[in-house]
């Protein structure tokens, strides 16, 4: 008899769903589309990663609740997840060196799921994770990797999920040099991408625009060479700035013309706009100056102090 949801789990309605899972599991070799993605990990955002889990244990997503947290209409995510209860069980994964206590098990390929069901009275999906998958999801004591699930809802890349990801787990030195063929590799490409500039505008710069835009980490990178060839990226990421309210403070009036020169630095406070801006959208004096992560209001303002300030 298939069991409901138990204490094991969190529920849907949480504001802060964690995604926490370990980093075998993030560095595993498969290749999902974006919304079975996104059905995983609000299945496993469910999941309270330091309790137990068994292999009875149910996981529902309803339409209602896929709608509201990936922002689209209840109507396509009825859709969507009927497609999915088609698909997700075929679909599997390679993890690398999945247990230490058995040094000569290279690989283990497993499903992520062992049932799916679609229920269409109630509009819901309902599923069990395959059993080799569990202990890379609960019990997490070292090794693993945990983001609240909203700040990837928002993205449209499935690259982006993955490389968000690998991100984080490195996320405390804000840097990580990656093996281009390992990341091919990982994220299951074809020949279509050898080419680099093929790997950059289908995979990389997708990636990279949907983290920043909709993720809580500003990201940006360059590439290594050995030889000749392009072997590995170098990604540099920050957490952006939550920018604080600032208190109502009584106004005063500026009795300071513009057109009177700062006695400090003998220009006027338009001609300290008018070159800050130049500065600003210079791109070989961005590429010295700008911080990583900045963005060009506060790169601007940032400019125009040093001025008054010099």
């Amino acid at each position: 008899m298939l069991q409901d949801l138990d204490k094991r789990t969190t529920s849907m309605s949480d504001k802060n769903l964690t995604v926490c899972k370990a980093n075998a599991l993030i560095e595993a070799s498969y290749r999902l589309t974006l919304n079975e993605q996104r059905v995983i990990s609000a299945c496993i955002a469910q999941i309270n990663s330091v309790a137990p889990l068994l292999t009875t244990d149910k996981f529902e997503l309803s339409a209602k609740d896929f709608a509201k947290l990936f922002s689209f209409s209840e109507k396509r995510a009825y859709g969507e997840l009927q497609d999915i209860a088609k698909s997700l069980y075929q679909r599997s994964l390679t993890i690398n060196n999945p247990d230490p206590a058995q040094p000569k098990l290279k690989k283990l390929e497993t499903r992520w799921i062992s049932t799916i069901g679609y229920i269409p009275e109630d509009g819901k999906i309902f599923l069990h994770f395959s059993p080799y998958i569990l202990p890379y999801l609960s019990e997490l004591k070292g090794q693993f990797t945990k983001y609240e699930l909203h700040q990837i809802s928002g993205m449209k890349c499935i690259y982006a999920y993955r490389l968000y990801e690998l991100l984080m787990q490195w996320k405390r030195t804000g840097k990580r040099e990656i093996e281009i063929d390992w990341l091919k590799k990982q994220f299951e490409l074809d020949s279509s991408y050898d080419r680099m500039f093929d790997l950059k505008k289908r995979v990389i710069d997708p990636a990279i625009k949907d983290i920043n835009e909709h993720s809580n980490y500003q990201v940006s990178w360059t590439q290594r060479k050995t030889g000749r060839k392009v072997t590995h990226l170098i990604f540099e990421f920050s957490e952006k700035k939550e920018k604080k309210a600032e208190k109502a403070k009584p106004k005063k009036e500026n009795s300071k013309d513009k057109n009177t020169a700062d006695l400090f630095h003998g220009l006027t406070e338009k001609q300290i706009e008018l070159f800050s801006s130049k500065l600003a959208n210079d791109s070989e004096f961005g590429s010295r100056y700008a911080k990583i992560g900045e963005d060009m209001n506060s790169f601007l303002k940032r400019i125009s102090c040093s001025f008054l300030i010099s």
